[in-house]
């Protein structure tokens, strides 16, 4: 049985979301149908692009994404604080560029004196728009109709194209939102696709390293995927990053608490260590191997090195709609009237070890 969309997404609660999204049928996102031929690779950049075109607009971050076959990953963060900011003038220029907007906004935005009636529409048209741009259902809801329609057009059929509402995963705390991140950023690698980060196409991961790589080659110490960090003051490369990262990506910001951050709160040479790490832990041609040197993240946060890597090949799985603290899982599930049963206490214990 589904659930309410209220029930699983909370800003208040956290502001980080796992969504993915399903292919129905034998509908493809991307790669090659072996029973015709046809490939669907440039579908990839339908949804990158999307994204992308969308987060600018809403006020959600990108975190992390893959693109896969059939399916795709996000990680996603509300900006509140953003919202919150936002003037009547700027709510109604950012949702003019999804719909069409409303006459009596257009007369407002041209500096047109409104009467008792039109500025009480618009009252109500602001609060709704500005609630909506800070939601993830909305962001999708756009994301995912007008991918449908462009896939539907091209092979020349109507009907659904996703398999259904996209699903979420609330994620609680920092174990948790690394986890994930890494669980998307490894999607390639985990299925075989690709051997290494920089050949993981469509992924944020990707992404992320080659903006590195565009900057000055010159900088000491660069951060690179095999570079252990020494120190939690970013080097000079990492500073560059922080201060020139991608719009479409959500920063690294190196805060440790989720509460006191406003990207990503971890550093991102710490993030690559970890990944780079794992990447050659879970690769198919060798399953089973893990190096004795223990990534510094994993040894901050006193996570063992064979919970972490059954974390990265099953986290998906290992969950339902929440992966956190034990305790923080079952108070939001009980804070949303969504039942009493959770899905994952063994897997979140060993995410969260006792001190």
């Amino acid at each position: 049985m589904t659930s309410a969309r209220r029930t699983l997404i909370d800003p208040e609660s956290t502001p980080f979301y796992h969504i993915i999204n399903r292919c129905v049928r034998r509908a493809f996102l991307c790669g090659e149908d072996e029973l015709t031929g046809k490939s669907f690779e440039h579908r990839r950049g339908w949804i990158v692009d999307k994204v992308k075109a969308l987060s600018t607009i809403f006020c959600i971050d990108i975190c992390a994404y893959a693109v896969m076959n059939n399916h795709y990953h996000l990680v996603l963060k509300i900006d509140t604080n953003k919202a919150k900011s936002l003037s009547n003038k700027e709510v109604i220029s950012r949702w003019s560029k999804i719909t069409k907007g409303h006459a009596v906004a257009t007369k407002y935005m041209n500096g047109e004196s409104l009467i008792e009636g039109e500025r009480l529409l618009l009252d109500g048209l602001l609060a709704e728009w500005h609630e909506r741009l800070s939601s993830i259902s909305w962001f999708m809801r756009c994301l995912n109709e007008e991918i449908a329609r462009r896939a539907n057009r091209e092979d020349e059929c109507k009907g659904a194209f996703w398999e259904g509402r996209f699903k979420s995963q609330a994620l609680l705390d920092e174990q948790a939102l690394l986890a994930c991140m890494m669980y998307v950023d490894l999607n390639p690698i985990r299925a075989g696709i690709a051997d290494t980060l920089q050949s993981s196409d469509f992924t944020s991961i990707q992404e992320r390293i080659a903006e590195l790589n565009s900057l000055d080659t010159n900088a000491t110490n660069p951060p690179l995927p095999n570079t252990q960090a020494n120190s939690r003051q970013p080097t000079g490369l990492e500073s560059k990053l922080v201060d020139n990262s991608l719009k479409t990506l959500s920063k690294f910001d190196g805060s440790i608490h989720l509460a006191t951050q406003s990207g990503v709160p971890f550093h991102f040479c710490d993030y690559l260590e970890l990944i780079d790490w794992t990447g050659r832990a879970i690769r198919h041609d060798k399953r089973g191997f893990i190096d004795s040197t223990q990534p510094k993240l994993l040894s901050e946060l006193g996570i063992a090195p064979d919970a972490w890597i059954t974390s990265a090949k099953e986290f998906r799985r290992q969950y339902s709609g929440i992966s956190g603290r034990w305790d923080a899982m079952c108070e939001f599930k009980k804070q949303h009237n969504s039942g009493k049963w959770c899905k994952g206490k063994a897997c979140s214990n060993a995410l969260h070890p006792s001190p």
